[in-house]
Parts: C-alpha cells; structure tokens; sequence
C-alpha cells in the first residue's frame, strides 16, 4: 500500500473534526474523497499529504513513518514524494509554463537542464507541448490546471492529491481535466487522492470514500 492511515483524528478547538479515519490506498489506484461541505474531506487530504499534523493516529507514505519526520526532513520528503493540484491553479504569474512546472525539481535539488527538460516532457504530455512559453495570463483556466497538474507530478511523486481540482472549471474543461487524471495513471502508474464534489469525477475512480461528520461512512 502507498497510504496506510489508522485512527486518524483531528480536532480544532472543541470541534472534532476527523473521528478516527483508517483508509488504504494501493499503488496505482484512483481515490476519490466526496461530502458535504464540513464533513472533514480537505482536513483529511492535508494530514494524507503531510500539509498538517493529526492530534492522534499513525500515517505510513509510501512506506515512510511520516509523522516522525519534523522541519526539514519533511519538507524534503514532501518535496519529493507528494504533490498537489488545488482548486485554484496557484501558478506564479511572472513565470512561464515551463518555469512554473520547473520550480518544485529546482527546489528538489535537480539540475537547470534536467528541470527544463522533465518540465517539458510533461508539459507536452499534458496537451500543452506548444504553449511552454506562455505566462499563466495568455492560457485558459483548463490550460493554467494541466501546468499546475504538470507542476505536481515533475518530481514523480508517490502520490498526487488534489482538492477541488476541477471547482473552477466549466463542463466542457472539467471533463478534459477528468480524463487528463486517468490518461496519465495509465501512462505512469500514478497513485492519486481526488477531494471532489463532482460525481461524475468521483464515480470514474476506483473508489468513492464518503464522508460525514469527520467520518468515513
């Protein structure tokens, strides 16, 4: 398994947010995560990601105790390891496309040539091999989500999650950004958590995990 999650919970104040969450994930697999608004789906994706702690339970990633892991340790693992596409494409505007996808191997350490040229491979995998050079503001929305997706799998994470990723997009784009998600699983095998009040999206994965009330129901 690529997740392991046991007991997970989280509170804010007095307000228990997740009751106990114990989910797998496999290699390979496409999980959605669907509820209401305040059910807990996006507290639980941070913790899953490493973007926050719980206040009890055990997460193993990719065979990695990440709960052991402070500051820089996990920084790094993140870097490496996870990545995000959220509701908004989070695209640093001064940049092009390929600089924008190139950022997080930089940070990881990988040299300017190999950056640039995973960067464009994924760029052109992703349907945009001919607009590298534009700056968010000369592509659509549907165009800003697929750098932001290429953006989050340049490190070849073990697991891609995203919350929303399809939120801000009209029908038409949705479902081109919905089937971008599976093309590249079958392309690269990758492992993906998907945050959705889309049922369309959330009926196309593997799985469908429910949740009420900070629970898996």
């Amino acid at each position: 398994m690529i997740i392991e999650a046991r007991d997970i919970v989280k509170s804010f104040g007095t307000l228990q947010v997740l009751k106990g969450i114990s989910l797998s994930v496999a290699k390979g697999e496409i999980v959605s995560i669907t509820g209401a608004s305040g059910a807990g789906k996006t507290t639980l994706l941070e913790i899953l990601g490493t973007l926050s702690t719980p206040d009890g339970g055990s997460l193993v990633l990719d065979g990695k105790d990440v709960l052991s892991l402070r500051g820089e340790r996990l920084s790094a693992f993140r870097c490496l390891k996870v990545g995000f596409v959220f509701q908004a494409h989070r695209l640093l505007p001064e940049f092009t496309a390929l600089e924008n996808v190139m950022i997080p191997a930089l940070i990881a350490g990988k040299g300017r040539a190999e950056a640039e040229k995973k960067a464009a491979a994924l760029l052109e995998t992703v349907g945009l091999g001919a607009r590298i050079s534009h700056k968010p503001a000369a592509l659509s929305g549907g165009e800003q989500q697929r750098v932001a997706v290429a953006r989050a799998l340049v490190n070849s994470p073990a697991v891609l999650f995203a919350d929303e990723p399809t939120g801000n997009l009209d029908s038409a784009t949705k479902e081109e950004i919905h089937k971008l998600f599976f093309s590249l699983r079958e392309s690269t095998g990758q492992t993906m958590v998907i945050v959705t009040h889309d049922d369309g999206l959330a009926q196309m994965c593997d799985r469908c995990l429910r949740m009420k009330d900070g629970e898996i129901i």
